[in-house]
């Protein structure tokens, strides 16, 4: 069933949440509803931010936006890669139950989308800059999309409107000029005016909207950041900011001698695994840190704007990513695995004026938090029930009070992706992290308060056993209701064959 009335929607399962059909219609709010701002990036670790405790990222727009808000140190994406992650926030589901357990096509409807459901709730909606859906024009509520698809192109006869923009502000020229490839760790400065960058783009788009909003209906606007995603191509001037700073070096854990295999950048540019040495990662990490202050300017435009048509104190607003990227932490580039580099992720909420919370501004939570908890806080702060079909939770309770009863882990996974043995699912609470390899049966271990760069691999030690018994059969009743394929006699089954699409994604593609 597509929703399309989410209040007649809370009337039909009030009993189902412990509410009388009355009580349902008392819950749609009288008063003022909040604007929501959801500002995203694509593929920014979550320490790759001032906030976060890097001292060498400049971003001082977000930063600030953190000290208004609250910074959720121990968020993830629970499937890292584009479009699984991006199917969690927008259905606030977890990856069996959106039915994407890797890199596959988003589904072109769902029982619950972000933005049909907030339309329902009378917001005006619109997205900007990347969505990575299929088709790529679908809508999924929202009642006008501006996009930027870094040239991607899976639609007949799509082409993005940033492309189309391009062309009329410089016609003849090319947008990929830079030289760098999609999916490329290394490095060059933007080839073009600066004001034709997808970065600067997406900006101006938002703000524009902001400055054009003259309705009395509360807003819904996401603004999709096609960056740092790679190429690593930010203007020569921000290059310039961290000349001198201290890059940090890869991490490289005892686990990994595997996976250092020496490359050569220019015969092997997308590789997902090599060891490229020290200084190349370093210089990767330059540019990319200086692609994250470019979108930090954007974010600074944009509150600006808001703060004009005065329109920020009555937002709610969120920061997040929709994964991260190894930048060679352990020889590993991009996404799609289970470490931190790639699977933690930034997540700033700052909540509208009015709201009563206990929380001074500012103050970091550690609760283990997802993309899939911002629906069904989005529709908490319109004093909407959470449908009990979500796996994602309010974060209001969080956020008002500090604490509140929560899940003791959140579940990470990826199908197949780059090699056949990358195909695991993880569990963490953002102190201890369990990750099982489906396929080899091989397990992982890490203290992350000790070690967070995931360097030492506790899993063969002695020391270890009890708190492996202890994950193991968290894993076990995660993954029990996918049947006796997955777990047997509640142990863990080593799978031959991978799965993309689970029996939930809407058309039962597999």
């Amino acid at each position: 069933m597509m929703m399309k009335n989410y209040k007649a929607l809370c009337l039909s399962m009030a009993g189902g949440v412990g509410l009388s059909a009355a009580a349902a219609q008392a819950a749609v709010p009288e008063k003022k509803q909040p604007h929501i701002i959801l500002i995203m990036t694509d593929q920014q670790r979550g320490d790759a931010l001032g906030c976060a405790g890097n001292e060498t990222v400049i971003s001082p727009h977000i930063d600030r936006l953190a000290a208004d808000g609250h910074l959720f140190c121990n968020a993830y994406t629970a499937a890292p890669s584009s479009t699984p992650a991006r199917a969690g926030m927008l259905t606030g589901m977890s990856p069996w139950h959106h039915g994407l357990l890797g890199y596959g096509q988003v589904a072109e409807q769902y029982p619950y989308e972000m933005p049909q459901m907030l339309k329902d709730l009378g917001y005006h909606t619109l997205g900007l800059g990347k969505m990575h859906w299929h088709p790529q024009n679908v809508l999924h509520g929202f009642e006008a999309t501006v996009i930027d698809e870094s040239g991607r192109v899976e639609s007949p006869y799509f082409m993005s409107d940033y492309r189309k923009w391009f062309n009329t502000q410089a016609f003849g020229l090319n947008p990929d000029s830079t030289g760098v490839e999609w999916n490329a760790h290394g490095a060059k400065a933007y080839a073009l005016p600066e004001r034709l960058h997808p970065t600067v783009w997406t900006g101006d788009r938002a703000v524009e909207a902001i400055k054009g909003y003259t309705s009395d209906q509360p807003l819904f606007l996401k603004v999709s950041f096609a960056r740092p995603h790679s190429p690593y191509d930010p203007p020569q001037r921000l290059v310039d900011w961290y000349e001198g700073r201290d890059i940090p070096a890869p991490a490289v854990g005892d686990w990994c001698r595997q996976l250092a295999v020496d490359l050569h950048p220019e015969k092997n540019p997308e590789a997902a695994i090599g060891n490229y040495g020290v200084e190349y990662a370093r210089n990767s990490r330059k540019y990319y840190y200086a692609s994250v202050t470019f979108i930090d300017e954007q974010v600074g435009r944009i509150i600006e704007e808001l703060k004009k048509k005065g329109m920020y104190d009555d937002a709610l607003i969120c920061f997040v990513a929709d994964h991260g990227d190894m930048l060679g932490d352990h020889h590993l580039w991009r996404k799609t695995y289970a470490y931190e580099g790639s699977a933690a992720i930034p997540f700033i909420v700052k909540l509208p004026k009015g709201t009563k919370s206990k929380l001074k501004p500012g103050k970091q939570i550690e609760a283990p938090v997802e993309l899939r908890d911002l629906l069904p806080t989005f529709l908490a702060i319109n004093h909407q029930p959470v449908p009990r079909e979500m796996d994602g939770l309010s974060l209001l309770p969080l956020l008002e009070n500090g604490k509140a009863p929560w899940r003791k882990y959140i579940d990470i996974e990826h199908s197949t992706a780059y090699w056949a043995d990358n195909y695991w699912c993880a569990l963490t609470d953002g102190k201890i992290k369990y990750i099982w390899f489906f396929r080899t049966g091989e397990e992982q271990l890490f203290n992350l308060v000790e070690d967070p760069y995931e360097q030492y691999d506790l899993s063969k030690t002695a020391a270890a056993g009890k708190q492996l018994d202890a994950m193991r059969k968290a894993m076990a009743e995660h993954l029990e209701e996918r049947g006796e394929e997955w777990v047997k006699d509640g142990k863990l089954v080593i799978r031959q064959q991978n799965l993309l699409y689970s029996p939930n994604y809407p058309t039962n593609k597999k």
